[in-house]
């Protein structure tokens, strides 16, 4: 007879384990998913939108408009790092974590290749060894992670950014959005359980973002704009894009 739990910490990972249970394919949640993200971006010739090295839309549109300045930034859920070249390229001294060795190694040699120096790191943003994620932070981007965490890591995610966003600095999100052109599993986070299985990821209403990061100063909430194949910039429908500013009083 087994009584794991403890702490905080045991009761994540013990939810954790619930997504797991039924298949490697549907483990989303922290460390454990790195397998199935190693095999995601193994092949780099898919066309996969997010493979080409365009950043955001909306990223690019916040350093247009002055919303953001350069500074220190944190690339959560990096990929090949499209971003994180971006902003290097920018004039940010950027870190960069992913779970997957093999998306961090595609993100090195586009680094590389692009003469940018973005500091990559392989493992988890929520795990104790990531306390190499010291911070403080001017921006955190997230582009694709937030919506692929099942619901109890959402502590988590709240608890990093309390750890490491400056005060004043900003959180760049884009997520899933819910509703008409959206994407994403519109479960209620119960049955997410029930069925132990995030269904690809996550979907979000502008009202459930608002809510979960309420501890933040909303500066802009909205669809990501369309980008056309030959754009310089990335951008679909599907996704929310918002920023979110850190009081200064933090």
């Amino acid at each position: 007879m087994d009584r794991t739990v403890r702490t905080v910490e045991d009761v994540l990972a013990l939810l954790d384990r619930l997504f797991a249970a039924e298949s490697e394919a549907v483990r989303f949640a922290t460390g454990d998913g790195k397998d199935f993200w190693d095999r995601f971006y193994a092949d780099r010739s898919r066309p996969v939108p997010f493979f080409v090295p365009k950043p955001d839309e909306n990223l690019a549109a916040y350093l247009d408009q002055g919303l953001i300045a350069p500074g220190r930034a944190l690339d959560l859920g990096c990929g090949p790092g499209r971003n994180a070249l971006y902003l290097a390229a920018r004039g940010f001294q950027v870190d960069a974590v992913d779970l997957s060795p093999t998306a961090v190694a595609w993100g090195e040699e586009r680094a590389q290749e692009a003469g940018v120096d973005v500091r990559y790191l392989c493992g988890d943003a929520f795990a104790p060894p990531a306390a190499e994620l010291s911070g403080p932070y001017d921006l955190v981007v997230d582009s694709g992670c937030f919506h692929h965490l099942p619901p109890h890591r959402r502590v988590s995610y709240l608890a990093l950014l309390d750890r490491v966003l400056a005060p004043g600095g900003h959180l760049a999100l884009t997520s899933f959005a819910a509703g008409e052109g959206g994407m994403g599993s519109e479960l209620a986070d119960a049955d997410l359980y029930r069925a132990r299985d995030l269904q690809g990821g996550l979907a979000y209403t502008p009202e459930s973002l608002r809510w979960i990061f309420s501890d933040l100063v909303e500066v802009e909430l909205r669809r990501m704009r369309e980008e056309p194949p030959g754009s310089e910039l990335f951008g679909v429908t599907f996704l929310w894009t918002a920023l979110f500013r850190r009081g200064a009083a933090a």
